[in-house]
């Protein structure tokens, strides 16, 4: 009973600063379950939420810097739409102390792990489109990255893996890279992911682990990235 009280607590302070009041509670509590607690738990929820959240923040970028190439805009996104600013902002709202997770998450402090709190972020925003509208997530998400966006600096954000390999092949008129999940090791609490980048007609598939799948298609990409500057360097204009 103690439980729920604080739990219900944590909910209301949670939608107070989210700037938005649930009608239907349950789809709140879903976005906040992660799966090691119920079969019912919020990665579905995740999977549209990343969308509203990406869109978003990209409109917000393209207006605020109109004079920002395409390139450029999605590297700045990349460093504000990422699982550390997500994980801080979710800290700063003190989520976890929302979430609903399983014994052995409970156990190793899985309420204030980056990937559970990003993952939830996420899939709260998605939460708020089930209970509202896209329009409604859609504001929700500028009211929570409205001074981040206003203090992006573009000339000092250095380039994620993913965002510079992107850029590497588009500059040598190759496909985008396709990044796979070839395996999940271990448990919900402990689990490592092993994803892989394929350069397609390139013939280069590498492959890199991570404690999330956000983070194992960094590193792909990074390794990736130093293969092709290896065996395909761009020439140097001559000035």
């Amino acid at each position: 009973m103690k439980d729920d009280v604080l739990k219900q607590q944590a909910h209301a302070a949670i939608q107070k600063k989210l700037g938005y009041a649930f009608r239907d509670i349950s789809l709140l509590r879903q976005a906040l379950t992660h799966r090691s607690c119920h079969t019912k738990h919020n990665e579905r929820f995740e999977f549209v939420g990343d969308s509203i959240l990406n869109y978003t923040v990209a409109r917000m970028l393209f207006d605020a810097f109109p004079k920002l190439t395409e390139g450029e805009l999605s590297r700045l996104r990349a460093s504000l739409v990422n699982e550390g600013v997500l994980a801080e902002m979710a800290a700063e709202m003190n989520v976890g102390d929302g979430l609903y997770l399983g014994a052995g998450e409970l156990k190793s402090g899985g309420f204030r792990r980056p990937s559970i709190l990003a993952d939830a972020m996420e899939a709260m925003f998605a939460a708020v489109s089930f209970d509202a509208d896209f329009n409604t997530a859609e504001k929700v998400v500028r009211h929570l990255f409205a001074d981040r966006v206003r203090c992006a600096d573009f000339q000092n954000q250095a380039k994620d893996g993913k965002t510079a390999l992107q850029e590497a092949l588009q500059a040598r008129r190759f496909a985008l890279p396709k990044y796979r999940i070839e395996e999940q090791i271990g448990h919900a609490n402990d689990s490592m992911f092993v994803v892989s980048c394929d350069l397609g007609e390139l013939g280069f598939v590498c492959r890199a682990k991570g404690t999330s799948r956000k983070a194992a298609e960094q590193e792909a990409a990074k390794e990736a990235l130093k293969w092709l500057e290896e065996k395909l360097p761009l020439k140097k204009k001559k000035k």
